[in-house]
């Protein structure tokens, strides 16, 4: 691709904010087995920064105005070696203890396996505190008002709640097999999980931690986008190779767009006019108008993987599962601007202001 700037990040470590980077938008993209998180700048694609000791980080989310990230870790733990993790030279033993928070044992399911979940200082890219939660972690999710923070266990059938009033985690909800994706209400009340073992999407009743009901969403629903508002949700049926609109109220199925192909990551455009989604199967990119249903494609290989918005600009950015890279896309014409070099692969990318 010709007209593309080859980004490399080699060299970087550390975050390496400084003051006018810290104004602009930053996209962190979770590097996967390089246990490390990169920092790009969302206007020019320039990376900035690193944020290292993130063991196997797959699910990576944050909101705005939250002072936090949060980093699932992808790998399970042995118990014993979580429990005899060294204490740093110069940190206190009280320190170190706050730091790898264990949840209180009446709320941690016993017959699970055992991972991390990591909270970073976005502002620093300091890790602040890992919290011990039941299972690998797939995708995490953080709540509009920063109070709450949410991981998959696809191994686990649910989901585990961290208060990030205090940093702790908050509980386990049984939602359904191989849950993937989730993301919270605009209200913070509610929280949605795709589980792509039933063809459901679980809403969870947040003050009551409990599973509310289900909505039918196709074969294996995992990525999906909810608008806004809060009404209407966009669900990824992956294999199926095409993505179901439901209402939320009703849990109607209101229109289906299909790609012939299996899909990963999908996001709506800031102004809520426009789907794009990353058409894996067929190495692609589509845009669906969502006033016609018009559907435009664009070649993008290989493997086009996860895909997110940058709001406020005329930016998407879309991972390779095959390369280590990332695309930054034009939205009208979808067409690459630039390809920024990463270690290990781009799982799911976050930006914030």
């Amino acid at each position: 691709m010709s007209a593309s700037r080859i980004l490399t990040a080699f060299g970087l470590t550390g975050a390496l904010v400084t003051a006018g980077v810290a104004q602009a938008g930053i996209v962190y993209i979770p590097e996967g087995s390089a246990d490390s998180v990169l920092m790009v700048e969302s206007e020019t694609g320039q990376p900035v920064g690193r944020i290292s000791g993130v063991e196997a980080v797959h699910g990576l989310a944050g909101a705005p105005g939250t002072p936090y990230l949060v980093a699932g870790s992808y790998s399970e733990i042995d118990p014993e070696s979580a429990a005899q993790t060294a204490r740093p030279e110069g940190v206190s033993q009280a320190d170190h203890n706050a730091h790898h928070a264990k949840p209180a044992k009446a709320a941690m399911p016993t017959d699970k396996g055992l991972s991390l979940v990591s909270v970073i200082d976005a502002g620093t890219g300091e890790v602040v505190r890992r919290i011990e939660v039941p299972g690998a972690v797939h995708h995490t999710a953080v709540s509009p008002d920063g109070r709450w923070a949410m991981a998959t266990h696809p191994g686990g059938d649910g989901v585990s709640l961290i208060d990030l009033s205090t940093l702790e985690y908050a509980g386990f909800i049984a939602t359904g097999p191989m849950p993937n994706y989730v993301s919270f209400s605009p209200d913070n009340s509610r929280a949605y999980v795709s589980n792509a073992g039933n063809g459901t999407l679980s809403e969870l009743d947040l003050d009551r931690r409990i599973l509310s009901r289900n909505l039918l969403a196709g074969e294996g629903p995992e990525h999906f986008a909810l608008s806004r508002d809060g009404a209407t949700v966009f669900v990824a049926d992956a294999e199926a190779g095409r993505v179901l609109r439901l209402d939320i109220a009703s849990g109607a199925e209101t229109a289906s767009y299909g790609f012939g192909a299996e899909l990963h990551g999908l996001d709506l455009s800031e102004r809520e006019d426009t789907l794009f989604v990353a058409v894996k199967g067929a190495d692609q990119v589509a845009a669906v108008d969502l006033a016609s249903g018009a559907v435009r494609l664009q070649e993008l290989a290989p493997a086009p993987y996860h895909l997110t918005v940058a709001d406020g600009g005329e930016t998407l950015f879309v991972s390779s599962r095959e390369a280590s890279m990332v695309w930054a896309v034009d939205q009208v014409s979808l067409r690459v601007t630039a390809e920024i070099g990463i270690e290990g692969e781009g799982h799911q990318m976050v930006v914030l202001p």
